[in-house]
């Protein structure tokens, strides 16, 4: 039997593809390639499918029988929050279908476990902090809308077909464990900051007036590794629960990292002498965004591990070697 990684090419993907090798979890990776990149799998059988695609339903059928898929680890969609807003049919298109496939595919076969690939997006502007699981879904985006409809689907699919799935919502992601695994489509301050600096600008803060100790935003950041566990323990904990259940849990640190705190760990480990640049606020900059990590601290024994300057750290070195590379094939 075997574990299908859908999306398994992509940045968050290919770490969970990681650990399972290393634990030596027998499974297959599925990804359309759009932003995947098969460098990150090298060791993993590889099938490229769009799982959005209903014409790919047969194929999918056919990869899930050929290597007795036992169990799916969902995260193939669209990420980008801009980007959803611009195109939101084709991110309901996408992820949706996507999801959709993928549900059909198990009922077609008899698979009955899956973690789905959610997000804290699915929260919306709380006003609470930290954000606990049972907090009202309200996402203020076409991105994080995808993400509660898939919960949705599942919580439907698994009462009607005895389906066991896991949701993970998960906040801000960055790091890497190697520098051929990292995210070259980063979009949170950790490269963008990066970006600054190769550039010799200041990076930005936005607002530093805010409720805060330091008066910039809060947020969570997990380290990649650290989220991979957390796709891991679900995996193996979906296994045992009853079958017709759906469970959601966040995966955060629990601890928040203040804007002005990232920017200065990032200077201090790129070694630059930048100073950050103040501008006014963003409109719809929460002040404090934190995830309540209890629920899957005690269901799964999941606890985050990696500091802040640890992801940053690894994060950097990726950075620098992408850029390497980028330069060598031009």
């Amino acid at each position: 039997m075997a574990v299908l990684i859908t999306g398994g090419a992509g940045y968050i993907g290919a770490h969970v593809v990681d650990q399972l090798l290393e634990s030596g979890e027998p499974l297959v990776v599925v990804d359309d390639l759009s932003t995947g990149n098969l460098r990150r799998i090298e060791n993993a059988h590889f099938w490229e499918i769009d799982v959005s695609s209903s014409k790919k339903l047969d194929d999918l059928c056919e990869l899930i029988k050929a290597h007795q898929i036992d169990s799916i680890v969902h995260f193939a969609a669209r990420k980008r929050v801009d980007e959803s807003v611009k195109r939101p049919l084709w991110y309901y298109t996408e992820n949706i279908n996507g999801l959709l496939n993928v549900l059909s595919a198990m009922e077609r076969t008899g698979i009955r476990d899956i973690v789905f690939s959610s997000s804290a997006a699915v929260y919306g502007e709380t006003g609470l902090d930290p954000v606990t699981e049972d907090w009202p879904r309200r996402p203020v985006n076409t991105y994080g809308r995808t993400k509660l409809i898939g919960e949705w689907i599942l919580e439907d699919a698994s009462r009607a077909h005895g389906i066991r799935a896991t949701s993970l919502r998960y906040f801000n992601v960055a790091g890497n464990k190697s520098a051929s695994l990292g995210d070259s489509m980063g979009l949170n301050i950790v490269p963008l900051v990066f970006d600054a600096i190769s550039a010799s600008r200041q990076p930005v803060i936005f607002g530093d007036d805010y409720p805060t100790p330091d008066g910039t935003c809060i947020r969570d950041y997990i380290h990649v590794q650290d989220l991979a566990r957390a796709h891991v323990a679900a995996l193996n904990h979906v296994r045992s629960r009853p079958f017709g259940s759906h469970v959601a849990y966040n995966v955060g640190t629990g601890l928040g990292t203040s804007v002005r705190e990232m920017i200065s760990i990032i200077l201090e480990v790129t070694g630059s002498d930048l100073t950050p640049l103040v501008v006014p606020r963003r409109e719809g900059d929460s002040p404090s965004v934190t995830a309540n990590a209890d629920k899957i601290r005690s269901e799964l024994g999941w606890a985050s591990e990696k500091s802040a300057r640890q992801m940053i750290e690894s994060a950097w070195e990726s950075y620098l070697y992408l850029g390497d590379e980028s330069s060598t094939r031009q």
